[in-house]
Parts: C-alpha cells; sequence; structure tokens
C-alpha cells in the first residue's frame, strides 16, 4: 500500500509516479496498467486542454443561467446526466477501480473541468458500486474565477493578453467564464488529511506531480528547490507518451528496433532533494533516453525560467544523466520564489464557422487553385463575404508538380475553405444565400480533376470559442480543498489553502542573439540539407504562440547550432509561414 515517504523526518526513498494521460483521447486502459503495478506508489493524468475548456466552460455558464431563470439550481442527478468535466476520464478511470484499491496507488487528477464537485461525487459512488470500496474522495476549489475576473474587469483593472498584448477591451468579446491555473499545494493537503483520490479541476499539468511529491516528503510550501524539481518532474511526464517516444523526432530509431508500438507510460521518480530519474514501464513498446527527455522537456516552455504557482524552475544548469537503459536522471535544477499571479484562461462565443473541402489532382495546380478560389468568391458574393470574420483558402499536402507516389491518390491535394462569421444563418446549407450552398453552385463548374467528399457535415454551421490568456492575482482564486469523506473530528472542509510565503516579479524572459559565435566557415565544407538532418526539436503551443526547441546530440553540433541558428535565419527557416509576428530567441 502507498503511504506517506516520510519516517521519523527522514525520507525513505524516492517516489513513483506513473503519468497516465496527456489528454482526453489518451489510452483508456492507462491507469490500470500503471495500478496494476505495486511498485508504482501514485498515478497522476490530465484530461483537459486549454481547447476542450473553452466548451465546458461555456456549458457551464449556459447552465448557471438557465438555473437562474428557473430560480433553483439543478439536482447532483441533472448535473451529473450533461455534466462539464472529462467524462473520458471515467472510461480510463472505472476498469481501474479494483486495482487501485487492491495495491493502493495514490490518483491525482486534472478531469474535474467546471464541474468539480460532480465528478468526485460520481468517482466516489463507482468505487462503492463496482468494488463495495469507501474510497476517500477528495477535490480542489478555485480555479473557477468567473465572478470575481467579472468584478475585476468592471473595476477597471486592465487584463492583457499573453500573446500579443492586447486588452480586454481591443479584444472585443464578452467574456462567458474564467479559469484559473492553480499550483499544487491543494492537492498535497488532500493527501496529507488521508485522500486516496483528488480530482481538480484546472491545476497546472504538472501540478499533480509536485503536490504528490510535497506530500510524501513532507516538503514546506518556500522549499524552491525541492519544488522546482518536482515541477520539472511533473512537466516531464504530465503528456504520458511524449517522453517515451510520442512525438519524438528520432522516431525512424524507434521503427527499426520494432518499438513503436504500445509506447510505455512514464514513471518519475521524485526524490527528496527533488531531482528524479525518467523511466517507464517494463515490457512495454517506445524508449527513455536522453533525447526523448530533452524533447519533453523543451516542450511549451518559452526560456530559462518555467513559472509556476508554487516555484519558478530555473532551467539553465539542468543536466540530464543516462543511468541505464530507459532510465534518465533529471538534477541541477533551482528553484525561485512564484510570481503573485497565475494564469487565467478566459472563454468568449466567437460566432459561428464551416469549411468546404474540394480534392484537387493533376497537372496545373496553381491554375486550379486559382480557378476555384475565383469561382468561390463569385459564388459567396461581395456582400456575404464582407459579413464573415474570417475567409481562408488554403491548398493542403501539395509539394509540387509530379510529386507524389506514382498513383493518383499521392497526387491529390486538398483545397480547403475555412469561413467565420457572427451568425449562424451565414453558413447555413438549406439557406440559399448560405456558405455551403453557394459553394455546392460551384461543383458542376469546376476545372478538370476536381472532387467533393461524400460527408459534407463539416460545412454545416458550428459554435466556436475565442480563448484569452491573462494573468489573474493568486489571491483572487478561492484555493480550497473538500474532502468528501470522514477525516479527523478537528478537521472541518473547505480547507483555505494559504498564499505562496513569498512571491516575486517576473518580465519577458531575454531574447538575445549568441555571444562569440564561431565563423560558420570554421566548421568545414558544407552540403545543402534540412536542419532536421542534424538538430532534434519538438514545439508546443501556448495559446496563439508557439514554441519550437532544437536540439543536437553532440558537443560539437552545438557550437554549430548556436552559432548557425540566429533569428535571422529561423525567419528565413520559416519561409512564407512567418507573417510578421515576434520571434524570441
Amino acid at each position: 500500500m502507498a503511504t506517506n515517504g516520510i519516517t521519523n523526518g527522514t525520507a525513505k526513498r524516492a517516489i513513483r509516479i506513473g503519468g497516465a494521460s496527456g489528454g482526453f483521447t489518451d489510452r483508456v486502459r492507462a491507469i490500470s496498467r500503471l495500478a496494476s503495478d505495486p511498485s508504482v506508489d501514485a498515478i497522476v493524468g490530465d484530461w483537459l486542454s486549454e481547447n476542450v475548456m473553452t466548451g465546458y466552460g461555456a456549458g457551464k455558464e449556459a447552465r448557471r443561467k438557465l438555473e437562474k431563470e428557473l430560480g433553483s439550481p439543478f439536482s447532483f442527478a441533472e448535473k451529473s446526466k450533461n455534466a462539464h468535466f472529462a467524462s473520458t476520464f471515467l472510461q480510463c478511470f472505472e476498469p481501474a477501480i479494483g486495482k487501485l484499491r487492491e495495491n493502493g496507488a495514490k490518483l491525482v487528477v486534472n478531469a474535474g473541468a467546471n464541474d468539480t464537485d460532480v465528478l468526485a461525487e460520481v468517482v466516489r459512488r463507482l468505487c462503492v458500486e463496482r468494488e463495495g470500496w469507501e474510497a476517500r474522495v477528495a477535490w480542489v476549489e478555485g480555479d473557477e474565477v468567473t465572478d470575481g475576473f467579472r468584478d475585476m474587469a468592471a473595476q477597471g483593472h486592465v487584463f492583457k493578453n499573453l500573446c500579443d498584448g492586447r486588452t480586454l477591451g481591443e479584444w472585443g468579446h464578452e467574456p462567458l467564464c474564467a479559469q484559473a491555473y492553480l499550483g499544487s499545494l491543494g492537492i498535497s493537503e488532500a493527501l496529507v488529511h488521508g485522500a486516496d483520490i483528488v480530482i481538480c479541476g484546472r491545476v497546472s499539468d504538472a501540478a499533480p506531480t509536485t503536490g504528490l511529491s510535497a506530500w510524501w516528503h513532507g516538503w514546506k510550501n518556500d522549499e524552491w528547490d525541492q519544488l522546482a524539481g518536482a515541477l520539472i518532474a511533473g512537466h516531464l511526464i504530465e503528456c504520458s507518451a511524449f517522453i517515451t517516444g510520442g512525438y519524438y523526432s528520432g522516431f525512424k530509431d524507434l521503427m527499426k528496433a520494432g518499438k513503436h508500438l504500445n509506447l510505455g507510460f512514464p514513471i518519475a521518480e521524485v526524490e527528496a532533494s527533488g531531482n528524479c530519474v525518467i523511466a517507464k514501464e517494463a515490457n512495454t513498446g517506445g524508449i527513455v533516453n536522453t533525447e526523448t527527455v530533452t524533447s519533453q522537456l523543451v516542450y511549451e516552455i518559452s526560456g530559462p525560467l518555467y513559472l509556476n504557482s508554487d516555484v519558478v524552475a530555473n532551467l539553465e544548469n539542468v543536466s540530464l544523466t543516462q543511468l541505464d537503459s530507459d532510465r534518465v536522471r533529471v538534477s541541477g535544477i533551482t528553484g525561485l520564489p512564484p510570481p503573485a499571479t497565475t494564469r487565467v484562461g478566459v472563454t468568449a462565443h466567437g460566432g459561428y464557422q464551416a469549411e468546404w473541402h474540394f480534392y484537387l489532382v493533376g497537372l496545373d495546380m496553381q491554375e486550379k487553385v486559382r480557378w476555384m478560389e475565383e469561382q468561390a468568391r463569385y459564388a459567396i458574393g461581395e456582400e456575404i463575404m464582407s459579413k464573415f470574420t474570417c475567409l481562408k483558402f488554403q491548398l493542403l499536402g501539395y509539394t509540387g508538380e509530379g510529386v507524389g507516389m506514382g498513383t493518383q491518390d499521392g497526387n491529390t491535394a486538398d483545397l480547403r475553405i475555412f469561413a467565420q462569421g457572427p451568425r449562424k444563418e451565414l453558413f447555413d446549407g438549406s439557406d440559399p444565400d448560405g456558405f455551403a450552398r453557394k459553394l455546392y453552385e460551384t461543383v458542376l463548374q469546376s476545372c478538370p480533376g476536381v472532387s467533393r467528399p461524400n460527408d459534407l457535415r463539416q460545412s454545416a454551421p458550428k459554435p466556436y470559442w475565442e480563448y484569452f490568456p491573462t494573468l489573474i492575482p493568486q489571491s483572487a482564486c478561492r484555493h480550497q480543498v473538500h474532502l468528501l469523506f470522514d477525516p479527523a473530528s478537528h478537521v472541518k472542509t473547505p480547507i483555505p489553502i494559504a498564499l505562496p510565503p513569498q512571491t516575486a516579479e517576473y518580465g519577458p524572459q531575454r531574447s538575445y542573439e549568441t555571444e562569440n559565435a564561431a565563423p560558420l566557415d570554421s566548421f568545414g565544407p558544407t552540403t545543402l540539407a534540412p536542419l532536421g538532418y542534424v538538430a532534434l526539436s519538438r514545439s508546443g503551443d501556448k495559446a496563439s504562440d508557439a514554441n519550437i526547441g532544437l536540439f543536437v546530440r553532440r558537443d560539437d553540433e552545438w557550437e554549430w547550432l548556436r552559432s548557425f541558428l540566429t533569428i535571422e535565419t529561423f525567419r528565413e527557416l520559416l519561409g512564407k509561414d512567418w507573417e510578421g509576428g515576434r520571434i524570441d530567441r
């Protein structure tokens, strides 16, 4: 059975934490597999992303509005029937209940979204119904800050978009909901009081691992180095198989070795110092080496300082050491006090969108695209197009004349016509003036080599959500823990979670060119080739921004890469995909 790792004030050993899910599409059997291993002390998982959070938040606000109109709140049965939590989490959780009970692994998940309390009660009841297990379930509150956010905005607080600097007023949309990213200490508190399962609405991706580690080792909330190490351990395993070969740019090596199937779920062994060892499930595909760990390390970061609500991790002196097959030690992380703010995602209804696809094949592709685009624009008409907020014509999958695989399929490209607008009627296929109906009219006027799909559901109007990432004071989050079991008699729930004991201010991270760059001709003769023939890479999203991390295997390659890859060179490599945005290096 998993128990706290502290004995008489001395840490016994590292806590072994398995990463079971990086999103709502991850494998159903994940929790069961990890829970079946008695050496795994705890399991973490994330079933939420900014993409799905927008829908859950908008749905919750629609229900709140309806409750207000009806004059009474929905019952638990009504809420659970159409709840705004990650339903795919239950697909993963139910088969694992027996093994969780048998082997005692703690379970901490980001899955509650906007109905965290409902999901926690569903989980508690499932444990009783399926296994007769009175599991000690807790849930973490405080990430939903919609009302507070609206009040602050109404009082003149200036919220700026983290990506483009626009203010909320310049954004031009009416906020529906706002959800902040909490830290890990509510999780630790729930575990201290004996919770077996902790359901979170929206803590940061790495918070479950940080919270488990802090509980296991008994860290205080100002032990910055230890918390920072655990934060990075959590960052490394937060996306499950991303660190065991998923999205790994050296993927061909895994295919040659026959290791590209059934990628193992990762396990972080977090030590009392905060250092960790990354491993994976035994007898599974995939690999853990310094390159896969580096790949995940550079994913979704924006510089050497990795900010979090509990601590800021400094990555400048990180060290990765291959200990053995599928075992990499991560050390050298140091910590700093966290900022007084945390990130908050604001959702607004953007309008409706639809798309249409034509498939083009054969010679004269550019002329065919021009024919189809000009016909589409003529058919839709200037009056309707002026009402769109977005209209794009995109040729997908085309690399040049005569390039394919010697087959018709290999030489077929997809012309995607994508539009957004404020009103649903603009896209209605049954409306003679609708987007879809107008494009129907071009079908028999098409140029040669054109076909359309039989499934036209994408041309029907669908609501879409706008997303505004910004910062909110941590003090605006009512961070507290609810225990759905009988704790010690002196404990009352909810349990408030204190703010960080110390904070610091952090601005944008420094963008710079290489100092003392080596002359490129000093590296000898060159051959024109893709950058990926030398460097490995990994990219990640930050709302509308993206980061791209590049890394190499050898010291001499690093000296060349840092000298070669200036901001201007990177801009040239982006080619036509660079549309004038800021590039930080």
